[in-house]
């Protein structure tokens, strides 16, 4: 399984407070996981008016595919005009599938046949 997160940093000029801030994040969220498929949450800057950090995320079966709907998500954020991007990090990492269950404890067991 292929799991590409993000993190970006966005800054939104005409926010004079709190509220209007929330109301900017919450509609950029909104529009990126309706139109990506992505999950996608405010993860810093919350005590801030003008400044945010939004966390998004998506998993899959291609390295590539992944990396490119993350950075279309990015790009998408930047065309809507809403804030300024001021930076991105971006990490793809492919978790290994094992034949595993997991027992309800926090622990994955075999399975056996």
């Amino acid at each position: 399984m292929i799991v590409g997160a993000a993190i970006v940093e966005i800054r939104i000029h005409g926010s004079h407070s709190l509220k209007q801030r929330r109301g900017v994040v919450r509609s950029i969220a909104q529009r990126v996981s309706n139109r990506f498929n992505l999950s996608i949450a405010e993860v810093g800057g919350q005590d801030t008016w003008q400044r945010a950090e939004l966390g998004l995320c998506g998993a899959g079966t291609d390295r590539q595919r992944v990396r490119a709907l993350i950075e279309s998500a990015v790009t998408f954020i930047e065309e809507l005009y809403l804030a300024e991007i001021v930076a991105v990090d971006i990490e793809v990492l492919d978790l290994p599938q094992e034949s595993a269950h997991w027992n309800g404890e926090g622990e994955s067991v075999e399975f056996e046949e």
